[in-house]
């Protein structure tokens, strides 16, 4: 990112985002869509959170917030040698839902030189399934069928809420249910999908870090309804794990970070299993490591917090230039796991799918082989 801009915003695309949605076929399919922006405009350093699981999309997907001030974040603390931290999920495998863009192409094209590498390094990886679509009446049968899922193999799927009121703050993924109190309810029916198995909540990506916009009042409502929505997921299952946005280590202090998780909830067991850091973003794991262990300790909750990292493309970290669009010279990150051998890390994720784009190699949250294949092969 550049020093001065590390955000994932949204200046007037709107991106395609894959959601696992109703397509008429079936409340328990999930089924994508694509809806294109009529426009791309440069766009401030940073990338886009684009779901990755085949569902359908909402009207306002792709980029996800993910900036703020370079120059203001926290310089990354050295690794701590306290004992690896067991988590509850720790001996779980992570769930792949057999319906993605990424899938889909693999089993369409067995003949394209790069389908070997886009397949075994992309599409055999699990990758999150995202809910970026208001709709109450379906959206209990469809967490259900990806969750259902994930417990018939005895793995865990992660599945992102992304339907919070002012979403994006009127950015390129703006959207979001009509208010905090249909958002609530949504919640409710959200957590009535999530079973008894073992499953991993990325709680509204931005919907933190990207606070700054709204007044006092309306973000003290936001991050009431995130904390509420943190205590009515654990209790509907207990096995399920929360976690809670912490932007990622380009955007805010971990000091201001912190305070505001802590405000929203994160830091209460009740709410809460830690957060999650670098959703669509390409920053380097060992400075997500650092900046996720000086949250924790400044967010001072439960030593049974940790935190998730997205390492769907940030094999060589983000670019010097500050460009988050489909920036050329990226790669895949880590495989997901769940047993990172990291104090309180308790998973790398692909939150983000790679190979679906921001809006520059392609209309924004469809998958482009393009892009897919230059991330898995570089």
């Amino acid at each position: 990112m550049v020093a001065a801009v590390s955000v994932v915003v949204a200046v007037g695309t709107v991106t395609g985002m894959m959601s696992a949605l109703d397509d008429g076929r079936g409340s328990d399919a999930a089924r994508p869509e694509v809806t294109s922006s009529p426009r791309l405009e440069p766009l401030p350093a940073v990338p886009s959170a684009s779901p990755s699981t085949k569902a359908s999309a909402t009207p306002t997907p792709s980029p996800s917030p993910s900036k703020k001030r370079e120059e203001e974040s926290a310089t990354p603390s050295p690794t701590k040698t306290e004992p690896k931290r067991q988590t509850a999920a720790a001996s779980t495998r992570l769930y792949r839902h057999p319906e993605s863009q990424v899938l889909d192409w693999v089993r369409a094209n067995p003949g394209d030189p790069r389908h070997a590498v886009i397949e075994s390094r992309i599409a055999d990886h699990p990758a999150a399934v995202w809910f970026a679509d208001y709709t109450p009446a379906t959206i209990t049968a469809r967490v259900r069928a990806v969750t259902s899922g994930g417990a018939a193999q005895g793995r865990a799927p992660v599945i992102v809420p992304y339907a919070i009121p002012d979403r994006d703050c009127g950015g390129y993924s703006n959207g979001g249910a009509p208010g905090l109190g249909a958002y609530d309810a949504w919640i409710d029916a959200f957590a009535a999908g999530l079973g008894s198995g073992d499953v991993i909540v990325i709680l509204e990506p931005d919907s933190i870090a990207q606070s700054d916009c709204l007044s006092a009042g309306a973000r003290a409502d936001r991050f009431a309804s995130l904390a509420r929505a943190g205590r009515v997921l654990k209790a509907a299952n207990p096995k399920a794990r929360v976690y809670f946005d912490a932007g990622h280590s380009g955007w805010n202090p971990a000091a201001k970070q912190a305070a505001l998780l802590k405000q929203a909830g994160a830091g209460s067991a009740a709410s809460s299993d830690g957060i999650f850091s670098n959703v669509s973003n390409f920053h380097r794991t060992a400075d997500e490591i650092a900046y996720d262990r000086q949250v924790l300790d400044a967010l001072d909750g439960p030593a049974s917090l940790g935190a998730v990292i997205d390492t769907s493309r940030n094999g060589n970290g983000a670019p010097a230039d500050g460009r988050w669009c489909d920036p050329a010279g990226r790669k895949i990150g880590r495989t997901p796991t769940l047993n990172t051998g990291e104090a309180r890390v308790d998973g790398y994720l692909w939150v983000k799918l790679p190979g679906e784009s921001d809006g520059c190699k392609g209309t924004p949250g469809t998958f482009s082989p393009s892009y897919a294949y230059d991330l898995a092969s570089s």
